[in-house]
């Protein structure tokens, strides 16, 4: 490593260090000397300088506070006097080459920390590691990977003026292990790609695939954040997943949690006998009890920064979602304690240099707080993330759909608060796995009412998701309706697909990706005020609203039923003169409701409610969602 590069490592300025530290395969020459007998005395010999081509791999560790540093592995019987590492540099950083070595060889750095304790240490840079309950790193030559989506990365954007709607998923409990084995990342690809594809999503959002020892921390306490999962298999499988997912022009987000990391003493923790990685103070442990990054450390920074550019640039990922953003932007997440500047200038530093490298690749802010700026460019004193979750939204949505009919004329604002705040970053839309966990119930669960009702209200949900401003995220099982919350141990619960009620929920979910896909209204300047207008927001009575979207040709009217009341004639106020067409109703008996729908264009006439120049007549059946495109009448 140039001394120049070593220096962006330290100082919190290095993306790239992935190529410099772990254990890479590499050829290097050295210099040999052979005994050459002389032409004209045979019996004599002179020594002749040959060069050698000799194969390994080189270690290299960065550990300001070691000492007596050597690399034990299956490959010398775990003897700490076999490969000894040299000291290269006064920063802390040691170096050795051993040759002939292979593909899954297990290793560990053995040494002497701070303490004068000896310790054995998993590779920070590993690229691979074992399965649990093993705890060693394993050598594995990530290059040479033959990629086919050089179309897609061409055409690829950051998806602004562009659908999206995303399948986030749990790799190891979507199908379910077989034969008591999980399936490898190729064999999930076989299943994934014809099944996003029908359901109309653009992209599949992963849950963490760094390695982590514990199932149910789900990843998000991680061991190896350069280390693929090796629950699916090798690094290679992985690209082989992204490449046809890329192939299939489905992109590809992974989630990723640089806030903390797993406590066995064999990984980052007091690492050379020091707080290395974190904090040494009240802020040493994360709220799940998991130790927290020190990210106002410069070497810090430069690691995680390192980590996910290694999955932009060797993975082609489209995206990642920073995770737990709240508690990166204020300490230990609460407000009351202040910003935390370190960390929040090391989200600058990531969102400005991988945005530099990779210029489409979507960087998505998980973040519950008020936050000023989150998705504010850089130069205008913002944190630079493309995307922010609208966790506020979540929360009203879910509790006002589990009110009693009744009682929402109380909640009314609920509905309609979003839509105050919203062009204030760009927001995306999640029903995410945090929602169906820990008692929490799943979403239809969460619906109110009987069985029917929730149901219909479940689907009507849906329909308010994609009509509403914003990108989209579904957390897998959503569009079957599932009763049961998500469980990390088990495969999602097909055998509902059988039962023609929940297999209608996953048939609205493609209808209603097929028209955000097809209408520019719901997705193009989306987080332009101009393009969004309420038709019906002060209706409290009758728990009826109405909003249009309108960009350039494509105009489209929301109206939403949140009550059981049946009406035959509703009026809705409307903007324009003209015909208004049904294209979808969440009620259609396809998608199991009683088919009360509007199944010929109605007209506008003069003088609508709340003061809209026209107004359109329509039957509204309980509980449902229905969208009307605008004709103009001389065409």
């Amino acid at each position: 490593m140039a001394f120049g590069l070593l220096n962006e490592y330290l100082n919190g300025q290095c993306i790239d260090g992935f190529r410099y530290f772990g254990a890479h395969f590499t050829k290097i020459q050295r210099k040999e000397y052979v005994k050459v007998p002389l032409k004209k005395d045979p019996t004599r010999f002179k020594e002749v300088a040959s060069h050698k081509t000799i194969e390994g791999v080189i270690f290299r560790l960065y550990a300001p506070l070691a000492s007596d540093v050597s690399v034990i592995g299956d490959f010398n019987n775990r003897n700490p006097t076999a490969n000894k590492m040299e000291k290269i540099d006064d920063a802390g950083v040691f170096e050795t080459f051993i040759p002939n070595l292979h593909n899954y060889s297990v290793y560990k750095f053995h040494f002497r920390n701070a303490r004068g304790e000896y310790v054995d240490k998993a590779d920070p840079f590993a690229f691979l590691s074992e399965y649990r309950p093993g705890t060693c790193s394993r050598l594995f030559n990530y290059e040479g990977f033959q990629w086919h989506d050089a179309p897609f990365l061409k055409t690829r954007t950051r998806n602004f003026d562009q659908p999206m709607s995303i399948y986030e998923m749990h790799l190891g409990s979507w199908k379910g292990k077989v034969d008591n084995r999980n399936l490898s990342y190729e064999e999930i690809a076989d299943y994934l790609i014809p099944y996003v594809k029908e359901l109309g999503y653009t992209h599949v959002e992963f849950m963490p695939l760094c390695q982590y020892p514990f199932d149910g921390s789900w990843g998000y306490q991680a061991t190896g954040f350069f280390s693929v999962d090796s629950r699916y298999g090798n690094p290679m499988q992985l690209m082989s997943l992204i490449d046809r997912l890329h192939q299939a022009g489905i992109g590809v987000i992974l989630d990723f949690a640089p806030v903390h990391f797993a406590t066995d003493p064999w990984a980052l923790g007091d690492f050379d006998g020091s707080p290395m990685y974190e904090y040494g103070d009240s802020h040493k442990f994360s709220p799940w009890g998991s130790y927290q990054f020190d990210l106002g450390k410069d070497p810090v920074r430069s690691f995680l920064m390192s980590a996910m550019n290694f999955f932009a640039t060797y993975f082609h990922v489209d995206g990642i979602r920073v995770d737990a953003v709240s508690n990166i932007v204020f300490w230990d997440g609460n407000k009351n304690n202040g910003e935390n500047y370190g960390a929040t200038e090391f989200i600058r530093r990531l969102n400005g240099k991988l945005h530099y490298a990779h210029d489409s690749l979507m960087m998505i802010a998980e973040d519950s707080t008020d936050f000023t700026g989150v998705t504010r460019p850089l130069e205008y004193g913002g944190l630079g993330f493309d995307y922010k979750w609208d966790l506020g939204w979540m929360n009203d949505t879910l509790k006002y759909y589990g009110l009693d009919p009744i009682y929402k004329k109380y909640d009314h604002n609920k509905l309609t608060f979003s839509m105050a705040y919203f062009f204030s970053e760009n927001f995306m839309l999640p029903l995410s796995h945090d929602e169906v966990v820990h008692g929490k119930g799943t979403i239809i669960n969460k619906m109110w009412g009987d069985y029917g009702n929730k149901f219909a209200l479940v689907r009507n949900l849906y329909a308010y998701q994609y009509g509403h401003p914003g990108k989209k995220l579904n957390f897998m099982g959503n569009e079957l309706a599932s009763w049961d919350e998500w469980n990390e141990t088990k495969s999602l619960p097909w055998e509902l697909k059988r039962y023609p009620k929940h297999d209608s929920v996953s048939r609205m979910i493609r209808d209603l990706n097929l028209i955000y896909k097809a209408e520019a209204a719901m997705h193009f300047e989306e987080h332009n005020p101009a393009h969004f207008n309420w038709l019906m927001v002060d209706n409290k009575n009758d728990s009826v609203f109405a909003f249009e979207r309108r960009v350039g040709d494509s105009h489209l009217v929301f109206v939403y039923n949140m009550t059981p009341n049946y009406y035959e004639n509703y009026d809705i106020g409307v903007t324009r003169e003209g015909t208004y067409k049904e294209i979808f109703n969440s009620d259609k008996d396809v998608y199991g409701g009683s088919n009360a729908y509007n199944g010929v264009e109605v007209m506008s006439y003069y003088y609508g409610p709340e003061n809209k120049p026209h107004k359109i007549t329509i039957k509204l059946a309980p509980f449902a969602a229905c969208i009307f495109k605008y004709s103009h009448p001389n065409k």
